[in-house]
């Protein structure tokens, strides 16, 4: 194993591009071979990834592969390239539980970036795969929930984590679910912000229209009527799709992050919020 830069990147030539995603509930052919490329590079086996794909695919071992190459390395490529996409990533996450931290961190820099420059809509965050989005998207998250934290909004910070998690899913998202988690964030924000713990968000816009700077607060009450109508009650055949709910994660983040450092600065400054 080893931990040392490549050339590109000690020269400071090696920029990593991200591309557009375009790939979500897939895994690829290349990725599935890149898996083993880069847990061979951690000085392991492929007995020691064997153990780990029949495990996850509650499969037996063949026991007439006894030498790791080429045998039981031709048979661990079968498990992954015959298994369901979202095993691959199952087998990802199991591979990680079972490194210690330096390979943990080697391996999951390789694929982190193998997601990015391959346009595949996943990351590796804390030893789990979770959905990526944009650069804008994955700005708006991080930014929110180390807001939500500064305040001590645990509530409205686990309700966007939970959002995350719908959206992170496999191997069908949970649309609705995440629709419905990015909203009560931006409600518990909203309740803290007003003093009002009772209110709906659409009631709190009404009641205190200064919360938002006009005309942006017709934005939130349109946002309040979509979440009501996709995430809440919804209709037989008009169904969100995934962008549709990952824009609606972006744009909730985004005002209770406006919101949750409004409400920083009149603590730090003992000032009472003017609405």
């Amino acid at each position: 194993m080893t931990n040392i830069e490549r050339f590109s990147k000690r020269q400071g030539l090696f920029a990593l591009k991200e591309k557009e995603i375009t790939i979500r509930e897939d895994a690829p052919e290349v990725l599935r071979g890149y898996i083993k490329m880069a847990y061979y590079d951690l000085n392991k086996n492929p007995s020691d990834l064997r153990a780990i794909t029949t495990r996850v695919l509650r499969i037996p071992p063949d026991h007439n592969n006894w030498s790791e190459f080429p045998n039981i390395d031709y048979e661990v490529g079968e498990h992954l390239e015959s298994c369901d996409w979202y095993l691959v990533y199952d087998i990802v996450e199991t591979i990680i539980q079972k490194l210690n931290p330096q390979e943990r961190e080697i391996f999951t820099n390789e694929i982190n970036e193998y997601f990015i420059s391959n346009g595949i809509g996943w990351k590796i965050e804390n030893g789990l795969i979770e959905t990526r989005g944009d650069e804008v998207f994955e700005t708006a998250v991080k930014t929110v929930v180390s807001v939500l934290e500064a305040a001590k909004l645990e509530t409205a910070k686990t309700e966007i984590r939970e959002a995350l998690n719908d959206l992170s899913r496999r191997p069908i998202p949970d649309i609705t679910g995440a629709i419905q988690h990015s909203l009560a964030c931006l409600e518990c924000v909203t309740r803290e912000v007003t003093g009002d713990s009772k209110s709906t968000l659409g009631d709190l816009m009404k009641k205190f229209p200064r919360i938002i700077p006009t005309p942006l607060d017709q934005a939130v009450t349109k946002i309040w009527g979509f979440t009501s109508e996709q995430g809440r009650h919804l209709r037989e055949g008009q169904a969100p799709e995934y962008l549709e709910a990952e824009l609606v994660v972006e744009v909730t983040a985004a005002i209770a992050t406006y919101l949750g450092k409004k409400l920083g600065v009149a603590k730090t400054e003992k000032d009472d919020l003017p609405f």
